[in-house]
C-alpha cells in the first residue's frame, strides 16, 4: 500500500479535533466599599442657600386651575364684604351715638306714632258724633269752628299758647346761616311742633330763610342774633330732637354759637300773620 493509500486519520492525534487556546479570566474583584463609591459632587448644592431654595420653590408659581378659581371667588367675596362694611359705616349717621341717645330717639319715634294715632282717633270720634248727633247741622258748625281755630294756629293768624320749649341761639361770630335755622325748624316740625315763632316772626308752612349781612331774613324781615325760638309742642319730644348726635345743637356749637334749650309748661306764640286771600286758588269742594 503506498503512502497515498494510507488513511488520513492514521498517526498520533489523528481524528481529534483541534484544541482552541483561551485566555485566562481575570480574578473577580471585590465590590467597592460604600465609602469608596463615587460620591455626587455637592459643591454646587453647597453654593445654594435656604432662601434661594425657598425662592425656587415659590417662583415660578405652580398654580392649578382649581386654585385660580378658589382665589378669584375669595377675592370677589372679600371685595363685597369691604364695600358692604364701608357703605354701612358711611350711611349710619348714629354709629357713634350712645345707648342713651338711641333710646331717646326711639322714644321720639314712638311719640310721633302716638300723635298720629291720637289724631286718627280724634277724627274717628268726630265722624261718630256727626253720625249719631240728633242735630247734625249744629254739630257740624261746632266742629267747623274748632277746625277753623286749629287752622288759624297753623296759618299763624291767631295766637296760641301751650307747653313747649324755648330755644336761644347766640351767634357772636356771625357764623350761623339761614340753612342752619331752617334745619332747626325742620327738626322741630318733625318732632311735633304745632306753633313756632322766631323773635317777632311767625313761622308757617310758606316761611323762607335767606342770608343777609349781619343776620338772616325770615320772610323778608331781617332777624339778628340772638335768635329766640318759641315752640309749642310736647317738650319731651322737642328737646331730644334738637340734642341728638350730629343734630342741630351740635352743628351750631361747631360754629362757635351758644345754644340753650329750656322746657316750659306755658309758651305764648303771639306773633301773627295777615290772612291773605289767594289770587288764583279756589276750593274744589262742591
Amino acid at each position: 500500500m503506498s503512502s497515498e493509500d494510507k488513511p488520513a486519520g492514521d498517526g498520533p492525534g489523528a481524528g481529534e479535533p483541534p484544541i482552541e487556546r483561551r485566555q485566562p479570566l481575570p480574578p473577580p474583584q471585590p465590590d467597592p466599599e460604600p465609602d469608596e463609591q463615587a460620591q455626587p459632587d455637592r459643591s454646587e448644592e453647597k453654593k445654594i442657600t435656604g432662601r434661594q431654595r425657598l425662592g425656587q420653590s415659590l417662583w415660578p408659581p405652580r398654580v392649578t386651575r382649581a386654585q385660580l378659581i378658589v382665589a378669584l371667588l375669595l377675592f370677589v367675596l372679600g371685595l363685597g364684604l369691604a364695600i358692604q362694611v364701608r357703605s354701612n359705616s358711611e350711611g349710619s349717621a348714629l354709629r357713634g351715638a350712645r345707648q342713651e341717645d338711641l333710646v331717646r330717639i326711639l322714644d321720639e319715634l314712638d311719640g310721633r306714632t302716638q300723635r298720629l294715632e291720637d289724631e286718627k282717633r280724634r277724627l274717628d270720634d268726630q265722624r261718630t258724633e256727626l253720625e249719631n248727633s240728633s242735630d247734625q247741622a249744629e254739630e257740624a258748625r261746632k266742629q267747623t269752628k274748632e277746625k277753623e281755630s286749629q287752622l288759624g294756629v297753623l296759618a299763624g293768624t291767631v295766637a296760641a299758647e301751650g307747653p313747649g320749649i324755648s330755644l336761644t341761639i347766640a351767634d357772636a361770630g356771625g357764623k350761623v346761616e339761614a340753612d342752619m335755622l331752617l334745619d332747626a325748624i325742620q327738626e322741630l316740625r318733625a318732632a311735633g311742633a304745632e306753633a313756632i315763632q322766631i323773635n317777632d316772626v311767625r313761622v308757617v308752612a310758606g316761611t323762607y330763610f335767606t342770608d343777609t349781612e349781619g343776620g338772616v331774613r325770615i320772610d323778608g324781615r331781617k332777624v339778628g342774633s340772638p335768635y329766640r325760638f318759641k315752640v309749642i309742642g310736647k317738650p319731651k319730644d322737642l328737646e331730644p330732637a334738637l340734642n341728638i348726635p350730629g343734630g342741630v345743637v351740635q352743628t351750631l356749637e361747631k360754629e362757635q354759637a351758644t345754644v340753650s334749650v329750656t322746657r316750659d309748661e306755658k309758651i305764648v306764640v303771639d306773633a301773627l300773620r295777615r290772612a291773605n286771600r289767594p289770587d288764583y286758588a279756589r276750593s274744589s269742594a262742591q
